[in-house]
């Protein structure tokens, strides 16, 4: 039985650590190397881009937000590595950075992408720049959160947390 529920640990385990890099390798790539190139396009151009570049990442970060979740409480209710009581104070960490994350990715999903999708329906520009520098900001926080977070996941019982 032990055996099984190794297996299984590291099969969640190893589908949660894909799911975190697709998100945040996503994030990364779309903020440090497709937002500077895209600069100097005019601003249709650009946005439109981004229109096209929006869905397919966001459908993404859903597929990886259910896995987070689905990966990182089933190995904590079914008990692995100490369930909820007594476990790594760094596992703590991760699951509060990550529904940080969530709660932001929500916000901007609901939010600032809905009315960008709007201006950009009716070839509102400049609303839709404003909404799209919304977008951005939330993407550079979730992609620092991102970024901690993996860092803590990999050394974390390193370091003590």
């Amino acid at each position: 039985m032990d055996a099984i529920l190794d297996n299984a640990y590291a099969i969640a385990m190893a589908l949660h650590t894909l799911a975190a890099v697709v998100w945040v390798g996503g994030m990364f790539f779309a903020h440090l190397i497709l937002r500077p190139v895209m600069a100097d396009r005019p601003a249709p151009e650009r946005l439109a881009v981004w229109r096209e570049v929006f869905p397919r990442f966001f459908f993404w970060v859903w597929v990886s937000i259910a896995v987070l979740l689905a990966t990182g409480y089933s190995t904590l209710l079914l008990g692995f590595k100490a369930g909820f009581t007594g476990g790594p104070g760094h596992v703590d960490i991760m699951q509060l950075i990550g529904l940080v994350m969530i709660a932001l990715y929500f916000q901007l999903f609901f939010g600032p992408w809905q009315g960008f999708k709007r201006a950009f329906a009716s070839a509102d520009y400049p609303k839709c720049a404003e909404y799209q520098i919304r977008i951005r900001h939330i993407v550079t926080v979730n992609l620092i959160l991102g970024l901690i977070c993996v860092v803590i996941g990999v050394a974390g019982s390193l370091l003590g947390a």
